[in-house]
């Protein structure tokens, strides 16, 4: 567990910097008399949501997420655990249409039948819900710059320090030291999602384009994205689909 809280006050003093660093670099005086800001489709006539009320709404998606949110079917994710603004922010980007790649077309509808409040209550409900996992690769990798590394472990290398000689960030940075995401930015939760599903968000994020009329986010992950390769792509889709939380107690007990 000492290994386990290096990890947690690194990625915190990560959070840390990088909100420090955001903020002396993007915040500028508002002027007088500046123009009202549209109110974002998530945010506008919602409240926090009710988990209760979202439990009711979510009828619909357990056909592909499960009923607790913890995907039955290949290239649907996992969204138990999900902060409840990433979720409903996604729902509203379906809606709106400018979240189109890979199984838009089909959330779409679905989303069409969901008011601001709504989105809210489902993601409520789907942030109650305990995340599950799956297994890791562990093979030895044969050839290539990453020859005798365990697959896995080049994907753990990538989320726990990034690649500095290349620009690119530890991912716990953002999505936390065990993967849990971020609710207060509303970055996703990532530990134990479906590798596939992973591997896909990673190649749209690397392919650079996006529909989104706020573009920040996007832009974030494609400029990490873009310096990745095929096999980490894939290794850090299968670290992913293996990373959970481990008890205290768990490990007291042996």
């Amino acid at each position: 567990m000492r290994h386990a809280r290096v990890l947690g006050y690194v990625g915190i003093a990560a959070l840390a910097v990088a909100a420090a660093a955001f903020a002396q670099t993007t915040v500028t005086p508002v002027p007088e008399n500046a123009p009202v800001q549209a109110v974002p489709l998530v945010e506008a006539k919602a409240t926090w949501g009710d988990a209760k009320a979202g439990a009711t709404k979510a009828g619909a998606c357990a056909a592909c997420h499960g009923l607790d949110g913890n995907a039955m079917q290949q290239n649907a994710p996992r969204i138990a655990g999900m902060p409840e603004r990433y979720i409903a922010n996604q729902l509203a980007l379906f809606k709106s249409g400018e979240r189109s790649t890979g199984l838009a077309a089909l959330m779409k509808p679905f989303a069409d039948a969901l008011s601001a409040q709504d989105m809210r209550d489902v993601g409520a409900y789907f942030a109650t819900q305990k995340p599950g996992a799956g297994v890791a690769d562990d093979s030895v990798i044969a050839s290539g710059p990453n020859k005798d590394m365990r697959f896995f472990e080049v994907g753990q290398r990538l989320f726990r320090s990034g690649d500095a000689a290349r620009g690119i960030p530890a991912c716990m940075a953002c999505h936390g030291p065990a993967g849990a995401g971020n609710p207060g930015p509303a970055y996703p939760r990532v530990a134990g999602q479906e590798s596939a599903y992973v591997a896909r968000r990673l190649q749209e994020y690397r392919a650079g384009t996006t529909t989104a009329r706020d573009p920040k986010l996007f832009n974030v992950m494609a400029a990490v994205a873009k310096q990745l390769s095929d096999e980490e792509i894939q290794a850090l889709g299968t670290y992913l689909q293996g990373l959970h939380a481990r008890a205290d107690e768990a490990v007291a007990a042996k």
